[in-house]
């Protein structure tokens, strides 16, 4: 039940940040390997971006990629964020007092976090590809693969490079979500905390976990921007059709280094505001969806045990 709450919580929300999912992977992808002035710019910013997908793709663009986003957001964030509950439940996050252990609860989210990231990657590496792609060719950025949706992605990537191919690029999704994990989690339980002790709202209202879930989106969109970059990059390059090796890319380090060297340390930080605006309102969605499932099934669970 953990990890079906956790999933329902994360796919609710991605309904309303795919789109911002799909600008930041295109402003992530703009300029690969390119020094600042040296690529054309399509998307100038976040409204921007917006803007010229809807008009040069139509109005259903802006939802690319929904399906397994939809699919990804389920079961990453379902094991991610379950397991985390599980952990609460048992105690592991909490010290001897029965406070949130800041420490603790970095460990079990970090665990929690790669577990996730190692069953999920699939299903981020098609998002992926699907959100990259442009209708347009005047917009196009990074490389286009050629599968139209999530079923023939899966049925192309297992048919070239068999399972393997399904997993490529999983440590690079492993480390991110390891490092959101590490973020995320301990800094919204402890903000809660915090903010119930202060009796603003009744415990357990919603908007004791809207003003956590507040603090913890920005610091997750600080944290995770050079990650998050990296594993687009990595997911989205294109593969020798022989060896099935990236065209641009041979590992995690070597992309890393090889955007460090093209475009700076700024470059890590391409389609910044996008992540803030996706991640803020999607760790934001995701917690209160989150805590609010939990409320219901604990009250639901209260009154079939008075039955």
């Amino acid at each position: 039940m953990e990890l079906l709450l956790g999933g329902s919580a994360a796919a609710s929300a991605a309904v309303f940040t795919n789109p911002l999912e799909v600008v930041k992977i295109r402003m992530q992808l703009q300029g690969e390997l390119q020094a600042k002035g040296k690529f054309a710019v399509h998307y100038r910013n976040v409204f921007h971006a917006a803007f010229q997908i809807l008009t040069k793709e139509g109005p259903l663009a802006i939802q690319k990629g929904l399906a397994p986003a939809l699919s990804y957001q389920f079961v990453m964030n379902g094991v991610r964020l379950g397991l985390y509950h599980v952990a609460e439940k048992q105690g592991l996050t909490k010290n001897a007092s029965g406070k949130v252990d800041t420490l603790r609860s970095i460990l079990v989210a970090c665990a929690c976090g790669g577990t996730a990231g190692v069953i999920g990657s699939p299903f981020c590496l098609v998002k992926t590809h699907l959100q990259a792609k442009a209708n347009a060719k005047e917009i196009a950025v990074g490389y286009q693969h050629s599968s139209e949706g999530m079923a023939a992605a899966f049925r192309s990537i297992y048919g070239k490079y068999g399972v393997q191919g399904l997993w490529r690029g999983m440590t690079t999704t492993l480390v991110r979500l390891i490092v959101v994990s590490s973020v995320q989690l301990p800094t919204f339980a402890k903000a809660r905390e915090f903010v119930t002790s202060k009796q603003i709202f009744p415990e357990g209202s919603v908007w004791n976990s809207f003003l956590a879930s507040l603090l913890s989106g920005l610091l997750v969109s600080v944290a995770m921007a050079p990650f998050d970059l990296v594993s687009t990059r990595f997911y989205n390059q294109g593969l020798d059709p022989v060896t099935g090796k990236g065209l641009l890319y041979s590992s995690v380090r070597n992309c890393a280094s090889k955007i460090f060297k093209a475009e700076g340390v700024l470059g890590f930080f391409k389609g910044w505001t996008a992540i803030y605006f996706r991640l803020g309102p999607h760790t934001l969605l995701s917690l209160v969806f989150w805590e609010e499932l939990k409320s219901m099934h604990k009250s639901y669970t209260i009154e079939q045990q008075k039955l």
